[in-house]
């Protein structure tokens, strides 16, 4: 994973303004939806979103600051005398890695620490060898709005044990929740590792997110952009009824407040769709019509 300050382009002195709004420059320029012919905007909103993750939580910024944890949110183990530092050294083998058993690993701690396996267990010294459970990794497919909402969801752990999930509200696409003591068993009675569930966020045909805001296209009608109507709209936590004001255009932004996520907003784009089969009488009057405040709509374009 990389640095989230240089994915978000900001300095480690940034104010949480200039995260914030790094991020939602990024964010907007780079989502998917925006980006239809462009494959990799997908993993660059990714990575971006996972940077925001961990620099618009105090906490967690914080601690990434300190080294306690890495760029995707795991924790960072403490630096430790380990297996691998007495690799090599006289009368020790040298450490490898790969499909070793509980039994084989024991054996060359024991080794490591000065000694065989003694009758209880323990290494010949004295000492018995623990640690600690490897994590176990998960990727969860939830919905947009089951992100935006927050929901419970259940996995099967390795040992076909099941676990109901708490999924918070606002979670992102790419956010790594930890189940503290949910993964692999420890050796020598060490403590299990942990399970770390990487959230999956499916995109919505309507709603698409810009930081704690929501926002959605409104096809309406000339009839309605021109003269104005109470509409049912759809956001993440059901329908509401939208007024549209006289003569809006299409581009025209209208913001419910407060039904965003969390503290955010949701903005209504306007799109005017024109009817879809021939209207005589429409076309007859245009002929005639002249505007009272006549405007030119491409004006600006020669000069590109």
């Amino acid at each position: 994973m990389k640095d989230p300050y240089k994915v978000l382009g900001v300095e480690k002195t940034a104010s949480e303004a200039a995260i914030r709004a790094a991020y939602r420059k990024l964010a907007k320029r780079h989502h998917p939806d925006l980006n239809p012919n462009k494959p990799e905007a997908a993993d660059r909103f990714k990575e971006i979103n996972a940077a925001n993750d961990i620099l618009s939580d105090t906490e967690k910024r914080a601690r990434y600051d300190r080294g306690e944890i890495d760029a995707a949110g795991n924790e960072v183990p403490p630096q430790q005398a380990f297996y691998r530092d007495f690799g090599g050294s006289p009368g020790h083998e040298k450490y490898y890695h790969g499909n070793i058993s509980p039994e084989d690993l024991e054996s060359i701690f024991a080794h490591a620490f000065g000694g065989g396996t003694g009758p209880t267990g323990g290494t010949a010294t004295g000492r018995r060898f623990t640690a600690r459970g490897a994590d176990a990794h998960y990727t969860l497919t939830i919905s947009f709005l089951d992100a935006a909402n927050g929901t419970t969801r259940r996995i099967t752990l390795p040992e076909g044990r099941t676990l109901d999930v708490k999924i918070p509200s606002g979670v992102t696409d790419g956010h790594v929740l930890r189940l503290k003591g949910q993964g692999m068993s420890g050796l020598g009675g060490g403590p299990s590792g942990d399970a770390l569930v990487e959230i999956a966020v499916a995109p919505h045909p309507l709603f698409r997110r810009e930081g704690d805001d929501i926002i959605v296209e409104l096809p309406v009608t000339i009839q309605e952009a021109t003269l104005g109507a109470s509409l049912e709209v759809p956001t993440i936590k059901g329908k509401v009824r939208l007024a549209i004001p006289p003569n809006s255009g299409t581009g025209t932004r209208l913001r419910l407040r407060g039904r965003g996520i969390h503290q955010g907003h949701q903005y209504v784009q306007l799109h005017v769709v024109l009817p879809p089969g021939n209207e005589p009488e429409l076309a007859e009057f245009l002929k005639t019509w002249q505007a009272r405040n006549p405007t030119n709509p491409r004006a600006g374009l020669e000069d590109v």
